[in-house]
């Protein structure tokens, strides 16, 4: 048994790189920091003060990913974007629960880190909180050569967000009657991504930066998920309930949001739908396309009818359906 020492770097782990990486970060973390956070960078945990003014405060907590999104930005070396994704996906969810995003944590972990890639994705991250309003308080990056291809890379976030009690149950605030607010997506979002890659670059052999009404097809499909936090803050005294349309489209996250009692029936003809899910509609079922992409709708607002003018003057929201009596659930008209 040969007795020649073994460095953890030989193993494929960089202690050297994870800790320039660290420094590389440090601004852009700073960046999204409010009076609320508490000591600095390098901590074992990250602490944030709550907010004072709420009655009864209850903390929310919302978990998610990018999924294989992540696979497009990986392969076409695009990774400043991704990070937006991540926060989007938690917060949006958030607010859904009448919660105000605090702080966010984000888990990244990697075949190999490679420093310069991994700054461009923690200013993705950076970015999103920053877009959403909240803090980026802390994180863990692991180097787990074997796990992942040398390449590869996971992204997982944590937002945690703080509601007075009294407003979080929406549902027993929703009745017929209501008006359904659509608010645009900016794109695919972060849903959908294995139909989308089998369809663009197995089924019709299209490459990245093929033109697609005028951009390379690859910028398209990596449009981070839009964060819909400012227009919650600007606009939470008109709003009755929030659906986030992700993964099983309109006709699975609308219903989550209502009463046994009450339908959402919706004008299929008012949806604008983008661009990109237009060309995927030629090529993947109707019925399909509505269960699996947003279809340019990335949240609804559910608000009384004297209120519509009012939300549609402040936000770009528009009109696509209105609550009745009946089976919960979605009837798309």
């Amino acid at each position: 048994m040969s007795r020649e020492k073994v460095s953890y770097k030989e193993a494929g782990v960089d202690i050297d790189a994870g800790n320039a990486f660290v420094e590389a970060i440090k601004a852009e973390v700073k960046s999204t920091f409010d009076e609320h956070v508490i000591g600095g960078i390098g901590s074992f945990a990250g602490a944030y003060a709550l907010p004072a003014g709420y009655r009864e405060p209850v903390l929310l907590s919302a978990t998610d990913g990018v999924g294989t999104k992540l696979k497009l930005a990986i392969d076409s070396g695009r990774l400043d974007t991704v990070g937006i994704d991540l926060v989007a996906m938690c917060v949006n969810d958030l607010i859904c629960n009448f919660g105000t995003p605090m702080f966010f944590l984000d888990y990244y972990a990697t075949g190999r880190l490679l420093p310069e890639e991994a700054r461009r994705v923690v200013g993705g991250i950076a970015e999103g909180c920053r877009r959403s309003q909240c803090a980026l308080i802390g994180g863990e990056t692991a180097e787990m050569p074997g796990m992942y291809g040398e390449k590869d890379f996971d992204l997982a976030g944590f937002a945690v967000g703080i509601a007075e009690r009294e407003e979080m149950d929406r549902v027993s605030r929703v009745k017929p009657g209501q008006i359904l607010l659509a608010l645009p997506s900016s794109g695919v979002h972060s849903n959908g991504y294995s139909l989308v890659r089998k369809l663009f670059f197995e089924k019709l052999g299209m490459s990245f930066e093929d033109d697609f009404e005028g951009r390379p097809l690859i910028e398209v499909l990596l449009e981070p998920t839009r964060i819909y936090v400012p227009e919650f803050k600007a606009n939470k005294e008109h709003i009755v309930a929030l659906a986030h349309i992700t993964g099983g489209g309109i006709v699975e996250n609308l219903p989550r949001v209502l009463p046994e009692n009450v339908r959402a029936v919706v004008d299929r003809s008012k949806i604008r739908t983008l661009p990109v899910f237009d060309f995927m509609a030629r090529y993947v079922e109707e019925e399909e396309m509505f269960r699996t992409f947003n279809m340019g709708v990335g949240m609804v607002w559910v608000v009384e009818a004297e209120e519509v003018d009012t939300v549609l003057k402040a936000t770009d929201a528009y009109v696509i359906g209105e609550l009745v009596a009946g089976e919960r659930g979605v009837t798309l008209s």
